[in-house]
């Protein structure tokens, strides 16, 4: 079981990595996939019943798959890889 400080640091990051990833999806430069991936890991961190864990497993997993689009812009691809490094530090 997460302990309350933990569990309290995870939906910290959660909430900016949701912060990050609303900005790429309404970010009208960016291509249209890459913006219903940023919308599709934003509803995965937001799914209630899964841990946080496997919420945030979920979006990186959906990341991971976009981040090979060669036509993303190289700004959107930082946050992105900035997204993905808040996530890969929440564990069960």
């Amino acid at each position: 079981m997460v302990s309350k400080k933990k569990a309290k640091e995870y939906e910290e990051r959660m909430g900016q990595a949701n912060t990050v990833l609303g900005q790429v999806s309404e970010d009208t430069t960016t291509p249209r996939n890459i913006r219903r991936a940023a919308k599709e890991s934003i509803n995965a961190l937001q799914t209630g019943e899964l841990t946080p864990a496997v919420r945030a497993s979920n979006a990186i997993s959906i990341l991971d798959e976009i981040l090979q689009d060669p036509n993303m812009p190289p700004y959107t691809r930082v946050k992105l890889w900035n997204v993905m490094s808040l996530l890969e530090a929440i564990k069960d």
